[in-house]
């Protein structure tokens, strides 16, 4: 039995990863189609976008993995329904549980898979690349996030302690320098708001420096005009499907210690957690689509079934998820719940699989 079952999970396994790498070839062109845009800014080569592309394939391939795990499952299960392999284990008195048991061991190495590319691989790759790309293109710019985001403006230079949107900034610091390098205005404020053209910082403390002495006044408000753009913020911007659990772990409780919104990084937690959990439930969901009412239709025909399903996951997921962003319903509860019901449908179809 244990051949069997190595022989079941190989193909299943075989057609998961062809699926992988059908859908990361696909994927990938149009983001290098889309990146050419880029090309030409700054030092922005092509070579350079072919590079962020693949630096952010960890991030693609641990989003596709629910639906690389229908497919290929289904795909799998498939290949041994048309050359009449089920039938004949079915016959000589192979269980549908056991079956389902070889195929679900390829779901938990999906599983495992898809935690390690969450936690560990997509996040620090991804941030790399995004890094890379925003150093190329601007040029004069020195963007990064380590501790923090650092740019250099002409003759100043910006800390900003959190980016919490493409508009909004949290503790930032300008460094003013004269020509001789010499540090001549310390200008420190809690927030900052890009208004018009213009970015309006909030609670400004500034400090000017000079031979006789140090000059401090407090500000209400100040106007700030650097070239530094939300366009350029934007690509840095702490994005949460770039964090791991643990980082987002961290972001939500420094949101929370200054006061500001976290919602939508609870959402991300929660999505990062229910994301192996789902990809389980698809490969669970495809073997009453083989056993069932599909089992005598072509390869083709299922792939569609399966792209189909994944669609409507998709459209569930991301429904519940906007649902609970407006609607302030619990985080856990938006992600895990698509999932849920898809659960409850497999096993519902599998109940019937006779």
């Amino acid at each position: 039995m244990k051949l069997l079952d190595r022989h079941i999970a190989s193909t299943v396994a075989v057609s998961a990863l062809m699926v992988l790498l059908v859908l990361l070839a696909l994927f990938s062109f149009g983001a290098l189609v889309a990146e050419l845009d880029a090309v030409g800014k700054g030092s922005y080569s092509l070579g350079l976008a072919a590079q962020y592309v693949l630096l952010t394939l960890p991030r693609l391939a641990y989003q596709l993995l629910p639906l690389v795990a229908l497919l290929g499952s289904i795909i799998g299960l498939g290949v041994l329904a048309n050359s009449n392999e089920l039938i004949a284990m079915r016959a000589a008195g192979v269980s549908l549980a056991r079956i389902g048991w070889a195929v679900m061991q390829v779901g938990v190495l999906l599983m495992a898979a898809a935690f390690v590319m969450g936690e560990y691989v997509a996040p620090p790759a991804e941030q790399y690349a995004q890094n890379m790309r925003a150093e190329a293109i601007n040029g004069r710019f020195a963007l990064t996030k380590q501790n923090g985001l650092w740019a250099r403006d002409g003759a100043h230079v910006i800390h900003v302690r959190d980016v919490v949107g493409e508009k909004e900034l949290s503790g930032v610091t300008v460094y003013a320098f004269d020509q001789t390098q010499r540090l001549q205005t310390l200008t420190q404020a809690r927030a900052g708001i890009f208004e018009g053209r213009d970015w309006l910082l909030r609670d400004v403390v500034r400090s000017h420096i000079a031979v006789t002495g140090v000059v401090t006044e407090h500000l209400a408000e100040l106007r700030w005009q650097p070239l530094l753009t939300p366009d350029m913020i934007n690509v840095v911007a702490v994005k949460p499907d770039a964090l791991s659990i643990t980082g987002l772990l961290d972001y939500i409780s420094y949101l929370r210690d200054n006061g500001l919104n976290a919602e939508r990084y609870r959402l991300a937690l929660w999505d990062k957690v229910a994301l192996p959990m789902t990809t389980g439930v698809m490969v669970f969901l495809a073997i009453p689509f083989v056993f069932g009412s599909l089992r005598t239709v072509s390869i083709g025909q299922r792939i569609l079934m399966g792209v189909l399903m994944g669609i409507g996951f998709y459209l569930a997921d991301q429904a519940f998820s906007y649902a609970g962003l407006v609607y302030r319903f619990n985080p856990a509860l938006s992600a895990v719940l698509p999932t849920a019901l898809f659960l409850v449908l497999a096993i519902v179809l599998l109940r019937r699989v006779r």
